[in-house]
């Protein structure tokens, strides 16, 4: 599993105009070919009168699957322009779909190309791109004598306070960064003179917003 990786929010629609012609763009998270196809052929269906819809997606840890489709634009103006942005913001789990609906006016291959990576681009900005961190899960078990001081010193930390359980003891379920677990362990001993059970939980992607 990857340490960190970035990948789209939501999904999410964005339209531009260019020369009188429509360009919607259509963004997803998949991490699958199969749910990126599904969501391609959804799309394809709502807007089966558009002139174009045109595609791209990458999927995997490592970008194994990566695919552009013109859909009836010229070869390489619109199916690899929308993967290049995807390849540019390092986005990994993302489909792409962007519809035009033709306004009259013929863009050329360089127009075409620029108006596909625009597209792609405003359709990013709208769905949000987040970074997803994997964590090691923390369970701290103390006293109820020592639950307002370490509520306090994690809720200020840079560790995520994910829940507290009120049980016989007071259990705090706390994320860490991978590689991190050590020193975190090592904190809590120190911060509650060794009168804290601590064991790990399950490990998880967290996310945070990347700002546009």
């Amino acid at each position: 599993m990857l340490a960190t990786y970035f990948t789209v929010k939501q999904t999410g629609i964005e339209e531009i105009v260019i020369q009188k012609s429509r360009f919607i763009g259509h963004v997803a998270r998949v991490e699958t070919e199969e749910a990126a196809q599904q969501f391609i052929q959804e799309i394809k269906k709502k807007h089966a009168a558009a002139t174009h819809n045109c595609s791209a997606y990458m999927i995997g840890e490592h970008d194994q699957i990566q695919k552009a489709n013109d859909d009836g634009e010229p070869s390489g103006t619109a199916g690899v322009p929308i993967l290049e942005v995807l390849k540019k913001k390092n986005l990994k789990d993302t489909v792409v779909v962007v519809t035009r609906y033709f306004g009259g006016i013929k863009l050329g291959a360089g127009g075409l190309i620029r108006a596909y990576g625009n597209a792609t681009t405003e359709a990013l900005r709208g769905s949000g791109i987040v970074e997803r961190q994997l964590m090691q899960g923390m369970s701290v078990t103390v006293d109820y004598t020592l639950l307002g001081k370490l509520e306090n010193v994690l809720r200020q930390s840079n560790y995520i306070l994910e829940t507290i359980n009120y049980m016989d003891k007071v259990e705090f379920i706390v994320f860490v960064k991978t590689g991190e677990e050590d020193s975190f362990q090592d904190w809590m001993i120190d911060l509650t003179s060794d009168q804290a059970k601590i064991t790990k939980s399950e490990k998880k992607y967290m996310e945070k917003d990347v700002p546009s």
